[in-house]
């Protein structure tokens, strides 16, 4: 196709991105391409969006803006519009929230999120938008995943996205040549919407992290997906049909990206400066060490007893159960920053009181004595570490025979100073990672959860460090080996 065909009217061209995961190394490659098919085609004539997830506060620039950094990159590449993910929504506040996107240009469209307190979306947020470019009228709906427990503790009711999106559909249809959903839901969400909302031209998703190399047809609808952290920039290019029918997909696919590729070198300079203040905000002291604190992803360590220590505090459980995996490296004697307490536990996960019974805690602890769960690599649910590690504990002690066969290895368990009654529910002070079956699956089989937003295991982690007496009380053993 020559310029002058794509600059005709009857054709458009939509980028879409998802799941960058604030991996801002590939961001200025993303939009050196964005650039690049601007001047090929005309700016009129490219579409750019964005599916959610571009945060992730794993990211020094995230966490020490609050996520302004990535709002930066954001209108700084020229997105036409975006939707948010559950990186951005569960991770921030709602008053975050609203300082963090109260900078940004481009529209940010969500269909499926009101607030309780006023019955509307979120003042930055709109349930959809209508453009008109290059000759398009093109109308956007959006649609995050809907986890409610969550968002609602967050003073947000986010719906099955079908319901909310249903009328909107039916209402745009008419008016626009090209009805296009931005659906931070995952590929198998995606999947049936296009099968139940047939008047759909396009579903752009992410959340899944699916890569599509070519999109998906069902029915009228075409479904792309990119990928994650920015490893790819999906590409379709529209054309009017000349009968008034609905549109033609001409040419679509994923352009990926490799560190050799061309970057935008304002972009660049941004990233670096956003790097810099991150690190100037996060330089502060907020303990001293006397002594290191170890980190052991097989056996029971000092850093690892003061996680438990701190989740057991937090939720005034009777005792508390983590995962050494949340730790990546162990504290050095010392000055400690936020910014190396970020670095080593920078996952986005929030602390929760659960009932468990004595026998799910027991077949849990169990298999924290084996390899294939402490070396376990585990991914996702915001979990950021590499293994899922042993578990660590506070408000028990444990004590193992090794010269036992596996599932067998405890001899006795003891809650304070009674032993574990394997029919009786324990208020259990731990992950909510572990509330959806992840790594230690005995965890999740609860009578009743509290999830705690919107603090994050570090921010509990800095209290204890600044507690009297909790970084010695670390030292004292929880298990007993034989």
């Amino acid at each position: 196709m020559n310029t002058e065909q794509q600059r005709d009217s009857d054709m458009i061209t939509i980028l879409h991105t998802n799941d960058l995961h604030s991996h801002f190394e590939n961001m200025g490659i993303l939009a050196a391409i964005a650039d690049e098919y601007r001047q090929r085609c005309g700016d009129e004539h490219v579409l750019l969006l964005d599916i959610g997830d571009h945060m992730d506060r794993m990211a020094m620039e995230t966490e020490g803006s609050s996520g302004g950094a990535n709002v930066d990159i954001l209108n700084m590449t020229g997105y036409d519009a975006i939707t948010i993910g559950n990186n951005e929504g569960l991770t921030y506040t709602p008053e975050i929230l609203n300082q963090t996107y109260a900078g940004i240009v481009s529209p940010v469209i969500c269909s499926n999120v009101i607030e309780h307190e006023t019955g509307a979306p979120p003042v930055w947020m709109e349930p959809y938008r209508i453009i008109e470019k290059g000759g398009w009228t093109i109308g956007l709906v959006g649609a995050t995943a809907p986890y409610g427990d969550f968002y609602d503790i967050l003073g947000w009711d986010v719906s099955e996205p079908l319901a909310s999106l249903q009328p909107l559909i039916r209402q745009l249809r008419g008016q626009v040549d090209l009805l296009v959903l931005m659906s931070h839901l995952g590929l198998s969400t995606d999947q049936r919407l296009a099968e139940r909302l047939p008047e759909l031209d396009v579903i752009l998703g992410g959340h899944s992290h699916h890569v599509l190399e070519r999109p998906l047809q069902i029915g009228h609808t075409v479904v792309g997906a990119a990928g994650k952290f920015g490893h790819y920039m999906g590409y379709m290019s529209w054309q009017k049909d000349a009968h008034g029918n609905r549109p033609r997909l001409l040419d679509s696919g994923l352009v990926p990206t490799s560190p050799e590729m061309e970057r935008s070198a304002e972009i660049e300079a941004a990233i670096v400066l956003h790097r810099q203040r991150a690190e100037e905000r996060m330089s502060h002291a907020i303990a001293m060490l006397e002594q290191p604190l170890d980190i052991n992803y097989e056996h029971e360590s000092p850093l690892g007893n003061l996680l438990a220590q701190a989740v057991r505090r937090y939720t005034g459980a009777e005792l508390s159960i983590v995962n050494s995996g949340q730790l990546l490296g162990p504290l050095p004697a010392g000055e400690i920053s936020e910014a190396l307490l970020h670095r080593l536990c920078p996952s986005p996960i929030n602390p929760c009181l659960t009932l468990l019974k004595g026998s799910s805690i027991r077949q849990a602890l169990e298999q924290s004595l084996l390899g294939e769960f402490t070396h376990k690599p585990i991914m996702g649910y915001g979990f950021r570490g590499k293994v899922l590690g042993g578990l660590c504990v506070d408000g028990m002690n444990v004590h193992v025979d090794w010269s036992r066969p596996p599932y067998e290895r405890i001899t006795s368990i003891k809650v304070g100073t009674e032993i574990l009654d394997d029919q009786r529910e324990y208020s259990v002070g731990s992950l909510d990672m572990f509330t959806f079956r992840i790594g230690y699956e005995s965890l999740s089989e609860s009578a009743g959860v509290t999830y705690m937003l919107s603090e994050f295991i570090r921010d509990l982690l800095r209290s204890e460090l600044q507690t009297p007496g909790a970084v010695s009380s670390c030292a004292g053993a929880r298990w007993f080996m034989l």
